[in-house]
Parts: structure tokens; C-alpha cells; sequence
């Protein structure tokens, strides 16, 4: 037979704690216990004197005082950031130009050549070769010249500001926004981050921690301009805005253009998430703490490790698998024939009336449908389109053949030869803005919420809308002119 357990001690009494307490004082030397004591007074004292502020003297200023009152000033704030903000973007489209160009020259100009070569000369069929050469990989080298480039330096810079601790100021300059539109605060951080890519917004959404909170600012995420738009909405505002304006005042024309579709986007995030937060993700808007972190200098190497690979290459290696099936779609869609017409003609001239009732058309329609997987080759895809439906002599390489245009004035031909005005124009940047988002993204939505009917209402709201708004403004327009 086991002997009884012992009886578990009972917990020391407060008298006993503090006594202990006295014999563990009294046991220390007394200088060392007055060392101790002095050095408790002094820490205290600098903390007040850095912290509060007296009548007769006020707190002492510090470096990351000063700062915070510029970048979380009521006054200050906001236009301190959208100032930084529009200098990372302005960076961002500048200096991924020179990176765009050469990879489009080693890739495309060159690459593309040499293994058409390389396939007649392993006695590929003239209809492989397209397949392979002309569709997959033209498609795979046009994402991978337009969309690395920036991501390669947005991210970083993002990375930068949030190692430096700015982001959470971000965050506490647009709380008050995001709340009175019944979204999270943080919804602020994410929706920076979908300006360099809408997949990496989505997945930033992490930090929410309120699921409904954090649903909202999935399904808004596509609102903010990606680096795949920005080259559609920078070339159709230089071709035929910019050129409205004197010389002089075109590049400002053009740019005020292009910030005033970002700022239309972010408007649409505000509308929106009212909207969800009223209706159908209708909830209290959760509270929560947030701690400014002292700014403290960024560690470059962590930075570069973080930006590149847990970001730029996992969106770019997603971007790719699915812009790879896209180019094949797009060259049989140009070179398979229905009677006289290849289907790429037959689905544009289906497609007209409607395109053309939105101020858009078919080509635009039929673009978008089937270059879903990645935004960065809608404009290589219309030109194509363009080519092939208005029969232009010398516009690329043939049906299905992506055109890579060497210049703005070239393109603006040949969309001008296919019947654009300046409403499609306008449109076509309001249809960039408010589509259905790209296949990445929409993967990687279904991916964080793991259901298929918030990933299809991700799709169809913000197309909805674009169809709403580009069907108003072009029934605007004509009745103006008309």
C-alpha cells in the first residue's frame, strides 16, 4: 500500500513575503545596497526627464520626439507621408525603367529570336514553335522584364521604412480613416503593400488579427494601384492626355493623370469598406494598441533577405506559373481559325458592342479576359490584338506574337489606327483601376481565406464597378458632346 502524498505546503503569506523581502535586504552590504538604490533614482529620473514635462522645464527633446511630432501630426502627417509614399512610387516607376529595358532586351529582343532559331532548327512544327516560343515563353519573358524590376525596389524600400519603424506611424496617421469606414487601422500597412503587389497585400493582411476586419481589407486590397498597372495607366496617360496639354505641361498632365487614378483607388477602399462593414461583414470595429516602436537604423542584409525572397521572387515565381498557360491561350487564340476568322477575331467582334457601350471595345474586353494571369502583359496583348483585328502591315511579328513597341509615339499609332479616342483612353485607365484582380492574387486570396465564395465576390465586386463607372462616363461623354 502507497503511503498518503504529502500535503501540498500552503502559499507564503504577505507578512512572509515581505519578510523575506527584509532578510534578503539586510543580507546585502549596505554600499552596495545604496549603489543599487542610487542607480534606481538615476535611471527613474532620466526616463522623467525625457518623458515629462514640467511648468519650468519641459521635457528633454529626443530624436524620435521631434520626428513623431512631424509624422504623426495632425498637420504634418498625412501629407509627410503621401509625400514619401509618392517618392518611393516615383523611384519605383523611374528606377525600374533602365532594369525593364535591359531584361526586355536580353529576354525579348534577343531571347525570343534566338529560340525561334534554336526551334527551326530542331525541326519544331511551324505550330509548336508558336506554341511554345511565341506564346508561353514570350508571355513568361514579358512578366518577368516588366513586373521584376519594380518589385525588386518597392519592396526593399518597404522593408526599409518598416525595419526604420515608420509603418506603424502609417498606420496611426490613417486609423481614424480606416475606423470611420469600419475597417481595421493596420488595413493602412497592407494596403501600402498592395501598391507594389496585390497578392503581397493580401498575404500582409496577416497582421489584422480580427477575422472580419481582416476580410475587409482582402477583398479592398485590389483597389490600390499594383506595379503592374502602373506601366498601362503611365503610357496611356503620356499617349493621349499628356499630348492634350502643351509640351511643357505634358509630363505634369500626365502625371496628375495617373495620381488621380491611385487617389480614385484608395477612395473606392474607403467606399467599399463602409460598405462591407454596413452589409454582409456588418461588426463592431475592434480596438487595439498599437506601440510605436523607437526608430532604430535598418539592417540591410535582413532587409534584402526578407524583400527578395519571402517576397519579390515568391509573387514573381506565382506570376509566372500562370502567365505561362496565358501565352499559350493568347497565341491560339490568334491562330486558330473559325471559317475565315481566327477566334481572337470572331471573340473581338462579339465582344464590340458591349466594349463599345462601356467606352471601351473588344480588344480591350478580350485583353483582359485573357491575359487574367498577369496585368503586366495586357498592353503587349492589345497591341497584338490590335494588329491582328485591324489588319496593320508591319505591327509585330505575326498572329499571337505579343508587340513589344519601342517607343509611346508607335504605340498611340497603332491604337489610333484601331479607333481609339480619348474616351477609351480615359476608360481603359478606369477599367485598369477597377477590374477583376489577376489570377495571383485571386489564388492567393482563396489561399488566406480558404473559401471560394469570398475569392469570387473578390473578383466580381471591383469588376462590377469598373463597368458601372466606365458605362457612366461614356454615357457622360457622348451626351457632352452630342
Amino acid at each position: 500500500m502507497n503511503p498518503p502524498a504529502p500535503a501540498p505546503a500552503p502559499a507564503p503569506g504577505v507578512d512572509e513575503i515581505l519578510a523575506q523581502a527584509r532578510r534578503l535586504r539586510e543580507g546585502i552590504p549596505g554600499d552596495i545596497h545604496e549603489h543599487l538604490v542610487e542607480s534606481l533614482y538615476a535611471d527613474a529620473g532620466r526616463i522623467a526627464e525625457r518623458s515629462v514635462s514640467r511648468p519650468d522645464r519641459p521635457a528633454r527633446p529626443t530624436f524620435d520626439r521631434a520626428l513623431d511630432r512631424i509624422v504623426t501630426s495632425r498637420i504634418w502627417g498625412l501629407p509627410v507621408m503621401l509625400l514619401l509614399f509618392a517618392f518611393m512610387f516615383w523611384l519605383t516607376i523611374a528606377g525600374a525603367n533602365i532594369p525593364s529595358q535591359w531584361l526586355a532586351e536580353l529576354l525579348v529582343n534577343n531571347g525570343h529570336p534566338w529560340l525561334r532559331g534554336l526551334a527551326d532548327a530542331a525541326g519544331f512544327p511551324g505550330w509548336l514553335r508558336g506554341l511554345l516560343v511565341d506564346g508561353v515563353y514570350l508571355s513568361t519573358a514579358w512578366v518577368i522584364s516588366v513586373m521584376l524590376p519594380p518589385m525588386a525596389i518597392f519592396f526593399p524600400l518597404f522593408t526599409l521604412l518598416e525595419d526604420f519603424g515608420y509603418i506603424p506611424r502609417v498606420a496611426f496617421n490613417l486609423d481614424a480613416l480606416f475606423k470611420r469606414a469600419g475597417a481595421h487601422g493596420k488595413q493602412a500597412m497592407s494596403t501600402m503593400m498592395g501598391f507594389g503587389c496585390n497578392a503581397a497585400g493580401v498575404v500582409s493582411t496577416r497582421i489584422i488579427d480580427s477575422p472580419r476586419e481582416r476580410l475587409i481589407a482582402i477583398l479592398t486590397n485590389n483597389f490600390a494601384l499594383c506595379n503592374g498597372r502602373w506601366p498601362t495607366q503611365i503610357l496611356i496617360a503620356t499617349i493621349f492626355l499628356g499630348s492634350l496639354a502643351p509640351t511643357h505641361l505634358a509630363g505634369l498632365v500626365s502625371a496628375g493623370a495617373v495620381a488621380g487614378v491611385a487617389l480614385l483607388g484608395l477612395g473606392c477602399t474607403f467606399l467599399v469598406a463602409l460598405l462591407l462593414s454596413r452589409t454582409v461583414l456588418k461588426g463592431q470595429v475592434s480596438t487595439f494598441s498599437l506601440e510605436l516602436p523607437p526608430y532604430r537604423p535598418p539592417r540591410l542584409w535582413q532587409t534584402l533577405y526578407t524583400s527578395v525572397l519571402d517576397r519579390t521572387l515568391l509573387v514573381l515565381w506565382r506570376a509566372v506559373v500562370f502567365a505561362a498557360p496565358a501565352g499559350a491561350v493568347i497565341w491560339l487564340v490568334a491562330n486558330v481559325r473559325l471559317g475565315e476568322q481566327s477566334v481572337a477575331e470572331v471573340l473581338v467582334a462579339g465582344m464590340d458592342p458591349f466594349g463599345l457601350a462601356l467606352g471601351l471595345n473588344g480588344v480591350i474586353l478580350l485583353a483582359y479576359l485573357i491575359a487574367i494571369p498577369a496585368n503586366e502583359i495586357v498592353i503587349p496583348t492589345i497591341l497584338m490584338l490590335t494588329a491582328l483585328v485591324a489588319r496593320l502591315a508591319g505591327v509585330g511579328e505575326g498572329a499571337g506574337v505579343l508587340v513589344h513597341a519601342d517607343s509611346p509615339a508607335l504605340v498611340g499609332e497603332v491604337l489610333r489606327a484601331g479607333g481609339w479616342t480619348v474616351l477609351t483612353a480615359v476608360n481603359l485607365m478606369l477599367f485598369s483601376l477597377l477590374h477583376n484582380p489577376c489570377s495571383t492574387t485571386l489564388y492567393t486570396i482563396y489561399k488566406e481565406t480558404g473559401s471560394g465564395r469570398w475569392t469570387a465576390l473578390a473578383a466580381v465586386l471591383p469588376l462590377a464597378m469598373g463597368m458601372a463607372l466606365t458605362y457612366g462616363v461614356a454615357t457622360v461623354w457622348r451626351w457632352l458632346a452630342g
